[in-house]
């Protein structure tokens, strides 16, 4: 893990075309924006862990179906 300092109004780059910019420091949060092209996803990580275990049940549940179906 990559661990960097940031002040009020700093930003940084990632890929040339994602910018991470810390907009508001407020006791132990910290307000972030964040620059990125459409076509990619930005996702707080609890967010992004719900749509894996959704998919990942959907998944064994469509195997199951299938399985189910070939006899």
């Amino acid at each position: 893990m990559l661990a960097l300092t940031r002040k009020k109004g700093e930003s940084l780059v990632i890929n040339n075309n994602i910018e991470i910019t810390v907009l508001e420091i407020r006791g132990d949060q910290v307000k972030i924006g964040i620059s990125a092209p459409k076509e990619i996803p930005v996702y707080r990580k609890e967010v992004f862990l719900q749509i894996q275990n959704e998919n990942k049940a959907a998944l064994n549940v469509d195997t199951l179906e299938s399985i189910k179906n070939l006899f």
